[in-house]
Formats: C-alpha cells, sequence, structure tokens
C-alpha cells in the first residue's frame, strides 16, 4: 500500500505517494547486512521527517544464543541500533540523489529507555522522527512498540560522511 508524505510547496503541504520500502531497498541505502541488519521494512515514510521500521524478531536471532539461553531477551542496545538503522534510512530516502555514497554514523545516545522486554514472535514498530539538522548532523527520538505497548525511547544524533 501507499503512504502519503506531505511535500512544502509554497507555505501549502501537498500530499505526494511513497511507497513503503522493502528489505532490498534498505539494504541499497544502508550498508548494514546480516547479522546487523535490524529492520525488515520501513514504512509510513514522511520525507525529512519521520518513518517507522519493522522488524519482526525471531528465536533465530544470533544474539538469543547468550542473551538469556533460558529466556531470550533483544538486548536493549540492538533495539536502540534498530532505531538508528531506520533513521539512516530516513535520511538517505530524504537526501534522494544527492545520497551518492554518503554514509550515516552513530554520533551520540543522549538518552535511552527500556520500558518492556523485546521477545522471540514480537513485531517492533521502530517510530523515528527528525527533531533537527543543522548540515551534516541530524537529530531524532526514536520509539519501539510492540503491540501497542512502548518498549524503548531515545534520543539520538547521527552524522553524515561522504565514504571515501
Amino acid at each position: 500500500m501507499d503512504k502519503v508524505t506531505d511535500v512544502t510547496t509554497e507555505d501549502q503541504k501537498v500530499p505526494v505517494k511513497v511507497p513503503d520500502l522493502d528489505i532490498l531497498q534498505i539494504m541499497d541505502m544502508i550498508p548494514h547486512r546480516y547479522p546487523m541488519l535490524l529492520i525488515d521494512k520501513v514504512i509510513d515514510i514522511v520525507t525529512g521527517e519521520s518513518c517507522t521500521g519493522i522488524k519482526n524478531v525471531t528465536i533465530n536471532e544470533p544474539f538469543f544464543a547468550g542473551h538469556f539461553p533460558k529466556r531470550p531477551v533483544m538486548p536493549g542496545v540492538m533495539i536502540v541500533e534498530a532505531m538508528a538503522q531506520t533513521s539512516a534510512v530516513l535520511v538517505m530516502h530524504s537526501l534522494g540523489q544527492s545520497a551518492g555514497d554518503r554514509l550515516v554514523y552513530f554520533m551520540s545516545i543522549e538518552e535511552a529507555k527500556f520500558r518492556r522486554p523485546v521477545v522471540p514472535g514480537d513485531r517492533v514498530e521502530i517510530k523515528v522522527k527528525k527533531v533537527q539538522n543543522r548540515r551534516n548532523v541530524w537529530k531524532f527520538t526514536g520509539e519501539a512498540w510492540v503491540d501497542g505497548q512502548l518498549c524503548a525511547q531515545s534520543i539520538y544524533t547521527a552524522m553524515i560522511v561522504t565514504e571515501n
């Protein structure tokens, strides 16, 4: 299903259809690969503003072998990494053709809170919003939701660099 985004033209918002991104499109935008690619799909894209990443968590995730063998829980740092990857897709999508050979690097995490465990079988919705950007530094808020419950939230910053 196509999603609607807003493109500003002279103090007016005009809806423009933006299709969801599948795993192959995501892999064209960010360099992450298994086992570190932590988003399966990106939906609800509002160019330059926000989007939602989807992560389908399975028992086959490599981190479950040690975290924890008898009670598998997705590590919080992996949830925050999924937020960062979703934000990287938003940045690259927003830059469009000008993205070229750019990469998005995590710079800082100002706040991270974990509210509920994420376990195998969960479908995590990773909602990210751009708070601000100054030149090549973008600041975001991220939230991870499962079945309408907030699991984690974070404020973080990323830098866009040109790959050499």
